[in-house]
């Protein structure tokens, strides 16, 4: 396993981003910012949130209360409780560059 980090660029909302991660984590990063670019989409297409910085918020809230369901259901399930923590570094990280 490396720890060496490498750029990816991401695309969303129709901007790309570049950020550095492990190989381990690329194919994961990938598919977190393609089911943010999603939420994004999917909230400018409602026309009720204006402005880049609200969407990707409303967005970045609506992927974490998804994904706190299960946590609800299984509260001793580390698996999912670390890949939370994780995606949350990762969206703090894509929204300090939006």
């Amino acid at each position: 396993m490396s720890d060496a980090m490498h750029p990816v660029i991401l695309k969303i909302a129709g901007k790309e981003y570049k950020i550095s991660c492990t190989a381990e984590s690329e194919e994961q990063l990938i598919l977190f910012s393609e089911q943010l670019d999603a939420h994004i989409r999917k909230i400018k297409l409602t026309g009720k949130v204006t402005g880049d910085e609200r969407i990707a918020i409303m967005a970045a809230l609506n992927l974490a209360d998804h994904l706190s369901h299960p946590l609800q259901e299984a509260p001793d399930n580390q698996d999912i409780s670390e890949k939370l923590k994780n995606m949350d570094i990762k969206i703090e990280t894509i929204l300090k560059n939006v």
